[in-house]
């Protein structure tokens, strides 16, 4: 059975159009795998920031940490075990501030875990440990990040294929929405754009 985790992000609600398309595609995927669907919300359960409780906590033994450090670990393993779990993830994320939400930042700080996510070879190379799963990663930009004037301000797209590379998920198809801060028009065309991007992402997989 295909186990699918979905990861949305925006705080946007409703009307982000980031969780929108990612949960057309998780939904369209388990419709047509008959598999099994989990949702981490990062806005309805934020993920707290990281703190000095985890930091020490996940290199203390289990018997010796503070209920301050269980709790923060125990978060962490859920975390992580979501993901180990999942054969496909997809995940949603609506640009703020040319980067993902601090919400989506905090769930990478959470499971990107040395020893347990990634490691190091003997050639001191870091090496991830996540592998064989597929990614479809969703984003949602107002303006026009992939190509032009303002392709260099991306920092979102690059920064969360590095992170889920650097965990070893390395198969990740790139889902954009952009463009929909130019009127009604603009916002239309770029909706419908994505919405073949996604019937394509979902025929493919049938």
């Amino acid at each position: 059975m295909t186990r699918i985790l979905l990861v949305t992000s925006s705080p946007r609600g409703a009307e982000s159009l980031s969780t929108r398309f990612a949960t057309e595609i998780a939904e369209g995927l388990k419709a047509r795998s008959g598999g099994a669907l989990l949702t981490r919300d990062l806005t309805a359960n934020p993920p707290p920031h990281i703190t000095q409780a985890y930091i020490h906590g996940r290199v203390t033994p289990p018997e010796a940490r503070t209920p301050e450090q269980a709790a923060a670990v125990a978060l962490a393993h859920e975390l992580v075990d979501e993901v180990k779990a999942a054969d496909v993830i997809v995940l949603g994320s609506g640009m703020i501030n040319f980067g993902p939400s601090s919400q989506l930042k905090a769930w990478f700080d959470h499971i990107t875990w040395p020893g347990v996510t990634f490691g190091y070879g003997e050639d001191g190379r870091p090496r991830g440990f996540l592998t064989g799963k597929k990614v479809y990663l969703v984003t949602a930009t107002g303006g026009v990040f992939s190509e032009g004037d303002w392709a260099p301000f991306d920092f979102q797209t690059g920064n969360l294929r590095h992170l889920l590379g650097f965990i070893g998920l390395t198969d990740v198809e790139l889902i954009r929405v952009e463009g929909t801060v130019f009127g009604p028009e603009a916002a239309k065309a770029a909706v419908a754009a994505t919405e073949a991007q996604v019937r394509s992402v979902l025929e493919r997989a049938a």
